[in-house]
């Protein structure tokens, strides 16, 4: 989304307890994250498919020529807030093409038809999909048998900005066994850069690399892993 973002994520990551990110193609900065992401080989990462732009400020346009289905009466994508009018009128097949052409991350909208394109393309590059909506999970367990999270999803947005880090620090206290996400949204910007919701994304790094959550992390014995044991599983299991 912009590089105050993309700092913070790396740092998070090769300072912080965070293990692994996520890349969206159509941001304006994604050139630069890519640019950090070879500097730093290993940090690993997902492609996060998305349909949507987060505010009508964002000028956020389909990487795939082609696909109107896709698009607002400006042209460009839909806000997150306009989803329901998305899956209306999305086709599926400009939907595979813009997807192919992002191979960006997990569509959450709802629609069993794209999340089962998303698994399927997910097969076809031997990636594993990010699936936590719980109707989403429960279908790639029963219908394909493939690890997905255990334990209710956490959108750091989700979470109070003055209580965070209490907050994170009993969550982490209480984390239950099994497997669990967390999205938090790290940005080294300040009240001057403008950017909304710069508060939630600056509380997310100063905790994310605080000495606090390191010694959360390892005083309740918490495994961290990023998306590769994951993906060993799902490269396995649709193999067959």
């Amino acid at each position: 989304m912009n590089e105050d973002i993309d700092v913070a994520v790396v740092e998070s990551i090769e300072v912080g307890i965070a293990r692994s990110c996520s890349l969206m193609a159509v941001g304006p900065s994604a050139r630069h994250a890519v640019d950090l992401l070879r500097r730093h080989p290993g940090i690993t990462f997902g492609i996060h498919l998305t349909l949507v732009r987060d505010s009508v400020a964002d000028q956020w346009g389909p990487l795939a020529e082609g696909v109107p289905s896709l698009l607002d009466d400006t042209g460009r994508l839909f806000t997150a807030d306009e989803r329901a009018t998305l899956l209306a009128r999305a086709r599926l097949d400009e939907v595979e093409v813009e997807f192919r052409a992002q191979i960006d991350a997990v569509a959450d909208g709802g629609r069993d038809d794209i999340l089962e394109l998303t698994g399927t393309l997910a097969a076809g590059y031997g990636l594993a999909v990010r699936v936590w909506l719980d109707e989403g999970r429960r279908r790639m367990r029963r219908r394909r048998g493939l690890p997905v999270t255990d334990n209710p999803f956490l959108d750091s947005f989700s979470v109070d900005v003055d209580t965070k880090p209490a907050r994170y620090a009993r969550l982490l206290r209480d984390l239950p066994p099994g497997l669990s996400e967390w999205a938090v949204h790290p940005s080294v910007a300040d009240h001057r850069s403008g950017h909304g919701g710069w508060q939630v994304r600056r509380s997310d790094y100063e905790f994310l690399i605080s000495p606090r959550a390191r010694e959360l992390v390892d005083g309740e014995q918490i495994t961290v892993i990023d998306y590769r044991p994951l993906q060993e599983v799902w490269a396995s299991s649709t193999s067959r």
